[in-house]
């Protein structure tokens, strides 16, 4: 995936659980990310978050009980945090620290971005990418989005 990414543009990599904040040092051809923020949040799995058996309801007459689904709460803590990424962006680019932003997550978490993004943020989005590049060293997020 070739992509131009300007000199100060902001790139943000993240999944559910981490997101890394880099600024490109470098210019168009020669990028040079450097890590601005790391933001982390602790997730365990929903069987270690929730305890409770799913309630049960009755649709009336002598129609069977049904359980309700249970809760996915590692999945809502990972909306949860993809929000606040945003927030924080918001936050940074209201500051002025950034014109120009690229977004990098799989499509579950651009998603939830998206709408958790300003109008004005959005509208300084260049690109966004649907992979999961989180776990990648930032040399290799480089090579993989600019060559």
């Amino acid at each position: 995936m070739s992509m131009k990414i300007p000199h100060d543009c902001w790139i943000v990599v993240g999944d559910g659980r981490k997101a890394l904040l880099m600024r490109n040092e470098g210019d168009e051809v020669y990028p040079n990310f450097q890590v601005e923020r790391l933001m982390e949040q602790e997730n365990p799995p929903t069987h270690e978050q929730g305890t409770d058996e799913p309630g049960r309801y009755r649709a009336g007459g002598d129609a069977p009980r049904s359980a309700f689904e249970t809760t996915d709460w590692h999945d809502l803590e990972e909306h949860r945090f993809a929000e606040t990424v945003a927030d924080r962006l918001d936050s940074l680019h209201a500051k002025g620290r950034f014109a120009k932003l690229v977004v990098v997550a799989p499509s579950a978490v651009l998603g939830t971005l998206r709408k958790a993004m300003s109008n004005s943020l959005s509208a300084a989005v260049i690109s966004e990418v649907d992979k999961d590049y989180t776990n990648h060293p930032v040399s290799e997020i480089e090579r993989l989005l600019t060559t």
